[in-house]
């Protein structure tokens, strides 16, 4: 079961971060500095703000943290489907079960705290930070 699980998890996460890119070699220096402001510009990096970016990356580990709850709870749930009477399979899905509603009333606060930090507490970028989170 841990096998199909690390499967599964490390499948969603190579499908979720992993992109195709493509290598050329650049002599010009020239086309060089045009492509990577080019890229600055389209991603709009050229005048981000550090409390955006930590902003972002929050959002995304905090989402990411969001998806490993749903996991477990589908898992556990699947264990205790699959008990067949078991109690001591029983007891460990309502142990993981616990477990995750735990974590996810953790992550809801470190959310709630982050949210109010970046809303209310200006760090160079005073309301724009709320609206990133």
């Amino acid at each position: 079961m841990k096998k199909i699980l690390s499967l599964f998890i490390l499948t969603a996460l190579s499908v979720l971060f992993v992109q195709s890119a493509s290598a050329q070699l650049l002599t010009d220096t020239d086309a060089l500095e045009e492509m990577t402001n080019l890229t600055a510009t389209t991603a709009n990096l050229g005048d981000m703000d550090i409390g955006v970016l930590v902003a972002g990356i929050i959002k995304v580990a905090l989402g990411l943290l969001g998806i490993i709850f749903i996991i477990l709870i589908i898992v556990s749930g699947f264990r205790w489907m699959m008990a067949g009477g078991n109690e001591e399979q029983i007891k460990k899905a309502q142990t993981i079960i616990t477990n995750a509603v735990v974590g996810l009333i953790i992550v809801m606060a470190a959310y709630a705290i982050t949210y109010f930090v970046f809303k209310y507490i200006p760090f160079g970028g005073g309301s724009t930070m709320g609206s990133t989170i």
